[in-house]
């Protein structure tokens, strides 16, 4: 284990992961400011848009007028990543001039042909070839895998089987490797030897990240796990909403305000200003009409 670093990189997913799950469809003027308030909360990741088919993940429809609102608004924006599942989402985000990129793929059969239509050996085998085209392009691209730690079809996943897809995909060196508990199964020592297992990998230059729902109340505890395991990147969404149209039972990541919290306590710098965060989660909490998982919100900071 690695001794706890001064600082990690938070990756906002909340106009993405958290809104694509939510029953109320906000407007993409509404959801590009959501965006423009993470961005002056202090957030330089945001993981604003996903590349879907809207007939399957309606939540999501307009990714390209969001990005166009956010840069009106927005003259130097945040790094704003684009989500793809398929070549066909990667084209689209290099048409709408997105430079992050990140393209997710079960490593799981069962939750690959339900979500990707396609086999885990079939996407696997596309990630290296949007690797590949991402550094043709001049673009960024990282490799979410999701199911890291269980999946609702298959069941549980053990880490040598993420690790050793995990190798795979680091031969081709992306920017960034993340893996997800899509469903909010993990616990600490499997984070442990997971995200143990990538960073011993040794790849220069690709940063090793982390994606955790808060399903079981064991998310904060996974966090706080990766970080102490080498993983610089922690992807969070605010107010902690989220989760999978294709997942049964899935819920909320961590709380973006709530993990800040944690971290800034522990010593761990991430560049967030909670009190603006705070009245982000206020503000979605209106937009959307109801309570959010989220706890800081409703607490409030400490000391007050």
């Amino acid at each position: 284990m690695s001794s706890q670093p001064d600082q990690v990189q938070i990756v906002e997913v909340g106009p993405r992961d958290g809104l694509q799950n939510e029953a109320r469809q906000l407007s993409p003027q509404v959801r590009a400011g959501l965006i423009v308030r993470l961005a002056a909360a202090g957030l330089s990741r945001i993981e604003a848009v996903s590349f879907v088919n809207p007939a399957r993940v309606a939540q999501m429809a307009g990714a390209e007028e969001v990005l166009d609102l956010v840069r009106a608004e927005l003259p130097k924006p945040p790094a704003l990543l684009g989500l793809v599942l398929n070549e066909k989402g990667f084209e689209r985000a290099l048409a709408a001039g997105v430079r992050h990129i990140r393209y997710a793929f079960p490593v799981t059969e069962g939750f690959a042909r339900r979500n990707q239509n396609a086999g885990v050996a079939q996407s696997a085998e596309l990630a290296l070839r949007l690797i590949s085209r991402a550094r043709q392009e001049g673009v960024q691209v990282g490799v979410v895998l999701a199911t890291s730690f269980g999946c609702p079809f298959d069941g549980r996943v053990t880490p040598a089987h993420v690790l050793k897809i995990a190798g795979r995909m680091a031969q081709a060196a992306p920017d960034e490797l993340v893996f997800a508990d899509t469903i909010g199964v993990g616990n600490p020592n499997a984070v442990r030897e997971i995200i143990g297992g990538a960073v011993q990998l040794g790849i220069p230059g690709m940063s090793i990240g982390a994606h955790f729902h808060n399903t079981r109340n064991t998310g904060f505890a996974n966090a706080v796990a990766a970080l102490e395991s080498g993983a610089t990147v922690l992807d969070s969404s605010v107010g902690g909403i989220g989760g999978c149209p294709f997942a049964p039972r899935a819920t909320g990541n961590i709380a973006t305000e709530d993990l800040g919290y944690l971290l800034r306590e522990m010593g761990v710098q991430t560049g967030l200003n909670l009190e603006a965060l705070m009245d982000v989660s206020r503000w979605l909490e209106m937009q959307l009409g109801r309570e959010l998982p989220g706890m800081l919100y409703r607490a409030g900071d400490f000391p007050a």
